[in-house]
């Protein structure tokens, strides 16, 4: 009866979950340049409205300077949810299951929150900056910010 459980599916489902909240945190850093975008790129508002926004909510301005801080915050809480819940399916409970694979829970842990760190920064400072170039966004200035490779 047990012939149709498969190893890998029960072991790809975590990582997969786990991902989705890698990902959800990416796109919740970034919801200070991303709505601009969206916005302009659907012609829901225009290119100086689009700039105006993305300014107010990058910067800080007319009153949003706990908005950035507070989207970064809510994405590194999204990771560290999703890093207990993973473990949680792989059967770390309790805390001395956590003693026993605590060189797992560390390099997972460093390894999915330095990931997410990575995937952030290509994503807002170099695909949505060029994304939003494209669309006639005034971000040239920061385009030579990110291009190390000159």
């Amino acid at each position: 009866m047990e012939e149709g459980i498969d190893e890998t599916t029960t072991t790809q489902k975590p990582l997969a979950a786990l991902w989705k909240y890698i990902a959800g945190s990416t796109l919740i850093a970034s919801m200070c340049c991303l709505p601009s975008v969206v916005l302009v790129m659907f012609g829901l508002a225009t290119v100086s409205t689009g700039a105006a926004l993305s300014n107010t909510l990058y910067w800080g301005g007319d009153g949003f300077g706990w908005f950035r801080g507070s989207m970064l915050l809510f994405a590194l809480t999204c990771v560290v949810i999703g890093l207990i819940v993973f473990f949680r399916n792989q059967g770390i409970c309790s805390f001395d299951e956590v003693k026993r694979n605590r060189r797992k829970i560390v390099n997972t842990s460093l390894l999915v929150l330095s990931t997410s760190y990575l995937l952030y920064l290509l994503f807002n400072y170099v695909i949505l900056t060029e994304l939003g170039i494209a669309i006639g966004l005034p971000w040239e200035s920061s385009r030579d910010a990110y291009m190390f490779w000159k």
